[in-house]
């Protein structure tokens, strides 16, 4: 999640899942907050000292939605040069932020888990305390450039 409004729409479409007791369908959608860690314009995501506020939104005006933690998509460069011993800015970025959101709604910080790594930097991530990476790429193989992407349809 990465603005109020996905937030109310998601929240909206959960409850009405919720209420016409859609089988398969119960209790809280567990959702993430998005941070910009990098700060690169072509991310999606809060601005690291917005992220308290979408969060406290997700709590308390959100009753649909658990909030169960951060994650970012950092630079490139950053991940590539990521390793097990090398730290990831964009990671201890998402971890700062883990801090303070936990402080301003009282929780644990262990209660918000962190997702950050890619297939690039999976190990530095793991490092840094991500329960949650996204290895797409070495399962599928690397996408095809925006402008070279297609839809496929079924036959």
């Amino acid at each position: 999640m990465d603005s109020e409004k996905k937030c109310n729409e998601l929240e909206k479409g959960r409850k009405a899942l919720v209420e016409k007791d859609v089988d398969g369908v119960e209790g809280k959608l567990k959702v993430k907050v998005q941070v910009n860690t990098s700060g690169e314009e072509s991310k999606s995501g809060v601005e690291p000292g917005d992220a308290l506020a979408l969060c406290k939104h997700v709590v308390e005006k959100c009753p649909h939605l658990e909030l169960s933690g951060l994650m970012t998509i950092g630079a490139i460069a950053r991940s590539q040069a990521t390793t097990e011993e090398t730290k990831n800015e964009d990671f201890e970025a998402l971890k700062s932020v883990r801090g303070k959101v936990a402080e301003g709604l009282g929780w644990e910080e262990e209660k918000l888990e962190l997702s950050m790594g890619m297939s690039s930097d999976f190990e530095g991530a793991i490092a840094m305390g991500s329960s949650e990476v996204r290895v797409g790429s070495d399962i599928f193989g690397e996408r095809p450039a925006k402008k070279d992407a297609v839809v496929v349809e079924k036959g």
